[in-house]
């Protein structure tokens, strides 16, 4: 299903079932968000109670006077199913339906997400409420997407949890033996005699067992995904049509969304950066992959359903938006492809742990107030740009993070069983390509390579769906491939791989690895030259420096038909190959062998991407701190430039040919006082963002 809702949507969470008692805070209400721009607002998320405040006693009527009234005032409904936190007597009537943790202890009522998704009487009682609500308003004209559920998450360790992952694995490996063989249950031996053995890893029992416990994450996922299906199944059998969508998470590690993709017309995903806790350049990259690991979940325009219009309550530290800094976080979802921007939440509430979580409405509730204004400003310029609507990012560069290899690496014991640094691996192959002004996919094993002209595959210590034959097909046809140190170890089922790494791709990368050095913290070696990086056709005149640092892990590899560049510059195996190159049929593959610093992947990528041939926006060089991304459409090319740096950033707007269609900054005069300005002057004020058309 294509969705398509024919502008940019903006607005946020609203919760009127806890104001219900005051009418004229829900009228005001109405006139705030028409003021902001807001057209859109998230309805019903945590309502159940007020929806069914007895067991089969239900109240929509208030719901649908809200929703009336919003689409009155040209506001529209992303509608909620309130499967998230259930009501009391829910708990109280069928204790099942609470969570067992992984001691073995069953939860008391309380808190949200509290709630099993094995059990048949939590399933039943969402569908039974999920089919009254489509029943009731999927044919609305004022609502335009369900919002399944929210944040799902976290697992159960119940005993409807054991015997439903007991029937997942005999489905999957079929006999007792042959779930003895991928597991290697010998070692210790822990071999089981029947399925009725099985039980989910814990502290108190079974932990040494790697592929128990990545197959019980991917039952955890999979026994996730199901309810989320079975949600949406309810609203399909009660005749609902309207798309459907749940928000996911940042860097969220228990669900694998690329699987849970499958069952959403759209992506949508709640973003809450710590923004001045440490440089805001370094946040907003690691903000920008989240996007772009959202985007490419189905390679389409996704939605921003959640982020702060002001300071959370929740994180360490409430830290305050700077000015400009929410016009620039809200723009760059826009730049990486979000169809939205909305908030949580829309007004504060009175009690309860959120009552100081930022909104757009505060409880002084008037319109003069700082935050209110810069939502304001957000929604006048979204409709500024709404042309951008509909228009998608593309990429030429694919980054690969995939969950299963996370699950396996987080319990590989060993190399270093504290900090692997697997994302923040991936992070530096990411940025080293962002940092040229280039559009980025991050994708997982799964996906296809061949849309793409280079492949980075960072850490990939398991090897998976078929991913190996992609790589060999890929390079053989052209592509340039990167892989990096600690992969290719295992297969599927956390099982090491025999007769050499990085398995099947030994001949592809033209090297076998050895062994691999962990360094304590504090220890590093150095990558120089080698002697054929002078002469090679890519980095012969790249201009790099003399030697670049590295940290944590360093691998040692035999070369074949490799070409080492770098060699390392210490330790026992000073001057053996760091960094190799293999021509392999009509493309190449690099090996990056160590840890290495930032700069040595913003130098090597920049040479291999000229080899490449990748077309940049243009070739000065991008400010650090700079984010530039493209988005395209019908009517032409969209590049978003926007500073992240808390100081101005001078930036020639020429070398990008195109027309300047939109320039908004904060102009800061002293606290507190500051105005937004569209003055653009080849300097980039602070979180200033700039978006030319061609």
């Amino acid at each position: 299903m294509r969705v398509d809702f024919g502008k940019l949507l903006y607005g946020g969470d609203y919760n009127p079932d806890q104001w219900l008692e005051y009418p004229d805070i829900l009228k005001e209400d109405i006139r705030l968000m028409k003021k902001a721009h807001i057209n859109v607002v998230s309805l019903g998320i945590f309502a159940w109670s007020k929806l069914e405040p007895e067991e089969g006693v239900y109240d929509f009527d208030w719901m649908e006077e809200i929703i009336d009234r919003l689409y009155q005032n040209g506001i529209s409904v992303i509608l909620a199913t309130p499967s998230g936190a259930r009501p009391h007597w829910l708990a109280d009537k069928y204790p099942e339906v609470l969570r067992v943790t992984e001691d073995r202890r069953r939860n008391i009522f309380g808190l949200r997400h509290n709630h099993c998704y094995t059990s048949p009487v939590y399933r039943e009682k969402v569908r039974q409420l999920n089919s009254k609500l489509a029943e009731r308003f999927d044919h609305h004209p004022g609502v335009i997407l369900w919002h399944i559920s929210n944040e799902y998450g976290e697992e159960c360790h119940c005993p409807l949890c054991q015997q439903a992952f007991r029937d997942w694995v005999q489905k999957k490996y079929k006999t007792i033996d042959e779930v003895n063989r991928k597991w290697n249950t010998s070692f210790w031996s822990h071999d089981y005699q029947s399925f009725d053995q099985i039980e989910s890893p814990s502290s108190l029992g079974e932990s040494s067992i790697h592929g128990l416990y990545l197959d019980w994450r991917r039952f955890v996922s999979s026994q996730t995904i199901d309810f989320c299906r079975n949600e949406i199944r309810a609203l399909r059998d009660a005749g609902g049509t309207k798309p459907v969508t749940t928000n996911m998470m940042y860097n969220y590690p228990i669900i694998n969304y690329h699987e849970m993709a499958k069952e959403l017309d759209i992506i949508s995903w709640d973003t809450y950066p710590t923004w001045h806790k440490g440089p805001d350049r370094l946040i907003a990259m690691d903000n920008g992959m989240q996007h772009d690991i959202m985007r490419t979940l189905k390679k389409a325009p996704y939605m921003l359903m959640e982020s702060c219009p002001g300071a959370t309550n929740w994180q360490s530290v409430s830290k305050l938006k700077r000015p400009g800094m929410l016009e620039a976080a809200s723009l760059q979802a826009i730049a990486h492809g979000s169809e939205s921007v909305l908030y949580f939440q829309i007004r504060k509430g009175r009690g309860g742990f959120e009552k100081f979580h930022g909104a757009v409405i505060d409880h002084y509730g008037k319109d003069d107030e700082r935050t209110y204004l810069e939502c304001c400003e957000v929604g006048s310029d979204l409709e500024r740009l709404s042309e951008l609507q509909g228009s998608v990012v593309k990429s030429d560069v694919a980054v690969v993070y995939d969950w299963e290899n996370r699950w396996a690496l987080e319990n590989a014991a060993g190399p270093r069983n504290k900090n692997l640094y697997y994302k923040e691996t991936v992070e530096k192959n990411y940025y080293a390509f962002r940092k040229q002004g280039l559009n980025v996919d991050v994708i997982d094993m799964t996906q296809s390579l061949d849309e793409y002209r280079i492949v980075a595959a960072p850490m990939l210590y398991m090897f998976r769906a078929g991913f190996a034959e992609k790589v060999r097909r890929f390079v053989e046809n052209g592509g340039t491939f990167i892989l990096t140190y600690w992969s290719g170890v295992v297969d599927e089922n956390d099982l090491t791989v025999l007769g050499g790494t990085p398995g099947e791709l030994m001949d592809v990368m033209g090297l076998r690895s050895t062994e691999i050095d962990a360094l304590y913290d504090g220890e590093t070696n150095r990558l120089i030259p080698a002697e054929a990086c002078s002469r090679s056709d890519v980095f012969a005149d790249a201009g790099l420096q003399g030697a670049y640092a590295c940290e944590h892990l360093c691998q040692l590899v035999n070369v074949s038909t490799a070409r080492p560049l770098f060699v390392y510059g210490e330790d026992f195996y000073k001057g053996t190959p760091a960094l190799t190159v293999n021509d392999f049929g009509r493309g190449r593959a690099y090996y990056v062998c160590a840890d290495a610093e930032q700069k040595f992947y913003d130098d090597i990528y920049a040479a291999i991407t000229r080899e490449a041939g990748i077309e940049r926006p243009f070739e000065t060089a991008v400010p650090d701190g700079v984010e530039v991304t493209a988005r395209s459409g019908a009517d032409g090319e969209y590049i978003f430039i926007q500073n992240f740096n808390s100081r101005p950033v001078a930036f020639d707007a020429e070398s990008v040919k195109g027309e300047l269609i939109f320039a908004h900054s904060a102009d800061i005069t002293g606290p507190g006082e500051y105005t937004f300005t569209d003055k653009f002057e080849n300097v980039l004020a602070p979180y200033a963002t700039i978006v030319l058309k061609r």
